[in-house]
């Protein structure tokens, strides 16, 4: 068996499967970020309850607490947290970029602060592959720098051709048989810089190909007309990751544009904010207007929350600072989206992809709780 198959499209949306020595995951998947080994306020067994079907861990921070050592020696990260289904590891470089005040890129690695403590740390393309290892994740990253955007097209040549040489070092670290490597293409938003750099990651036939670099500065329009030129020329046999996207009509675009998975923390960090994703648009619990309203928070969802609690209870929670608020709206969140890919996969499969499409995005985009 391959590790990935494709079973259905419709238009350039794809359905498909991705097999791993920890269960099946049929795409296309939304994954929850797990960042330190933990969906922010979720158990274990919520996630379970939800069927979310992988989820993802960080290199960076399991790096520096509590260590990938420990991880390893605790049996690996399944046996860690214990989560016996797919999960996925990102390679640290986008941290390394973004929560260090200081670091130092060269062609061996970066050398960067940490966050936590001050003390300084050098990853190169080797060291993120053996803590990977150590991990034990179904799907490692290769490493690979992440410029912000806006950026000259010199500047992102400079570091499309860094990522390539690093992904080429990737390659010769001996992972554990299990794992499967993912390359990240990088370029911004120039086609040509991006094929150059897809061109150069299927010379080394990795396991999967992700898109790198996006949503990161850059505007929403941009990225979507990005990834509708762009996204049909990835390779058909291999599955396509978008890394960090984002909001549900960015993973529904995605999906139409054939992206077959997708990562972001919008779902519990929206939450920690009183944010409800709704099928009719974001809900802000907060609001005033609230105060007495006895519907579920998104009166078509059929989640344990929605069919549990009110509007008027959470916003309580909320407002005196319960962490039951916090929990129950990660909870609808990282829900809605599993359900929004779900109706898509069921979609492609019925050949109406482009039907569901319009009929969530109308729905989403009436903003009826604002």
């Amino acid at each position: 068996m391959s590790f990935f198959q494709l079973e259905a499209t419709s238009g350039e949306a794809r359905a498909g499967r991705i097999y791993t020595s920890h269960g099946v995951i049929e795409t296309p998947i939304f994954m929850p970020v797990g960042t330190r080994a933990s969906v922010k306020t979720l158990w274990q067994e919520d996630l379970e309850r939800m069927n979310a079907q992988i989820i993802l861990g960080n290199t960076y921070h399991l790096f520096l607490r509590p260590g990938h050592e420990l991880v390893e020696k605790m049996g690996g990260l399944h046996k860690f947290m214990s989560w016996d289904r797919p999960i996925l590891t990102d390679s640290g470089g986008y941290q390394v970029f973004s929560l260090s005040d200081i670091n130092k890129l060269t062609e061996e690695g970066v050398t960067f602060q940490s966050h936590i403590d001050g003390m300084r740390h050098l990853i190169t393309p080797e060291k993120s592959m053996q803590i990977q290892r150590a991990l034990g994740s179904d799907i490692v990253m290769a490493f690979d720098e992440c410029p912000k955007l806006p950026a000259t097209k010199e500047t992102l040549r400079t570091s499309m051709e860094l990522t390539h040489r690093w992904a080429k070092r990737c390659k010769t670290v001996e992972l554990k048989e299990h794992q499967h490597l993912f390359g990240i293409i990088q370029g911004g938003l120039h086609y040509d810089l991006r094929m150059e750099s897809m061109e150069g990651l299927k010379e080394l036939n990795f396991d999967g190909y992700a898109l790198g670099g996006l949503s990161v500065g850059e505007k929403n329009e941009e990225m979507v007309e990005f990834c509708k030129k762009f996204v049909p020329a990835m390779p058909k046999e291999k599955p396509r990751y978008l890394m960090g996207v984002g909001k549900p009509l960015d993973v529904l675009n995605g999906i139409k544009a054939g992206l077959d998975m997708f990562d972001c923390v919008l779902p519990t960090r929206n939450a920690r904010n009183g944010q409800f994703l709704t099928t009719h648009g974001p809900l802000n619990i907060k609001k005033a207007r609230f105060l007495e309203d006895q519907l579920p928070p998104d009166p078509e969802c059929s989640c344990q929350v929605c069919t549990r609690y009110s509007r008027t209870y959470i916003r309580h929670l909320f407002n005196v600072g319960e962490y039951l608020a916090g929990q129950l709206i990660s909870y609808h969140n990282i829900h809605f989206y599993l359900q929004m890919v779900k109706g898509a996969r069921e979609a492609i499969f019925r050949g109406e992809f482009d039907d569901y499409y319009k009929t969530f995005y109308n729905n989403y985009t009436t903003n009826r709780w604002e």
